[in-house]
């Protein structure tokens, strides 16, 4: 759930919010973040980022070319636009899936 990396600052505590959901636990601000997308994990140092960020950290290039959505405790799922902010704090966060979209000929 939790792990600490020492750097010259001093210990980094890295949050899985998939984990700290599961367990009903409160995400805390100002850390590092390993989040889900596609059943892969992938760290990050940011508190929030867009959609496009989370699709670009997880190789889904180009974004416009794929779909995000937001899982939420409990199987809510919600669409996240490529502009929109995500922020990891947020309650319920669980992961993140995407989806291919299809191309059209003509």
């Amino acid at each position: 759930m939790e792990t600490n990396k020492n750097n010259q600052d001093g210990i980094i505590i890295v949050i899985d919010i998939e984990e700290y959901c599961k367990h009903g636990k409160e995400v805390p601000s100002g850390q590092h973040y390993v989040i889900t997308v596609d059943r892969q994990k992938y760290a990050v140092k940011q508190e929030c980022l867009t959609g496009r960020e989370i699709l670009l950290l997880a190789g889904k290039t180009p974004s416009e070319r794929f779909q995000l959505n937001q899982r939420f405790q409990g199987g809510k799922v919600v669409k996240v636009g490529y502009d929109q902010k995500v922020c990891f704090t947020e309650p319920g966060v669980e992961k993140f899936m995407t989806i291919p979209l299809d191309q059209t000929e003509g």
